[in-house]
């Protein structure tokens, strides 16, 4: 039986080749690449979904919980290019299944799909007690000021108290997690 995976993200290049790649592997694959298209689909159950964490102007933290009512999947994947221990956590909390930073390659993305209960989420605690750079420790602290805020740049660079657009380029640039 071939499994359904829905593909959600807002960068049509990336959806297109995770889609493509993900045929190649036996998926039958369904994608939305905007609000719109992610209220057309009607397919139910759905096995598996990836997620982008910034999903349009939706945060995609606040969709997990809807599309588990809706689709009722086993594996439901965040990926995102702004990786953080902050956001990993929120997303595993709010019942996301794995969490994974761009770009991914194939091999992690098929191991996160088959066996999502015992990846990334168990590694959370561990990553969490390594030492972190000073500015992987900005990051984080930007990361966590920027939920309290529910993602309000404006009131979140007030409690931080830098300028918005100076918050803005730190947030454009790739998390130093990776460093």
């Amino acid at each position: 039986m071939t499994e359904r995976l829905l593909i959600i993200d807002d960068d049509i290049t990336l959806l297109q080749t995770l889609a493509a790649r993900m045929q190649r592997y036996g998926y039958e694959v369904m994608t939305a690449a905007s609000e719109d298209e992610l209220k057309q689909i009607t397919e139910s159950p759905i096995a598996n979904i990836l997620l982008d964490l910034k999903f349009g102007h939706a945060n995609g933290l606040e969709l997990i919980k809807p599309l588990q009512q809706r689709f009722k999947p086993k594996h439901l994947v965040v990926l995102t290019g702004y990786a953080s221990i902050a956001t990993s956590v929120a997303a595993i909390k709010a019942g996301a299944t794995d969490y994974l930073a761009k770009p991914i390659q194939t091999q992690t993305l098929l191991q996160s799909l088959e066996h999502a209960e015992s990846s990334h989420a168990d590694e959370l605690p561990e990553l969490a007690e390594h030492h972190l750079s000073p500015a992987q420790l900005e990051w984080e602290h930007i990361q966590r000021t920027l939920q309290e805020y529910d993602g309000n740049i404006s009131a979140t660079a007030r409690a931080l108290g830098m300028h918005r657009r100076t918050l803005q380029r730190k947030l454009g640039k790739y998390s130093p997690l990776k460093e």
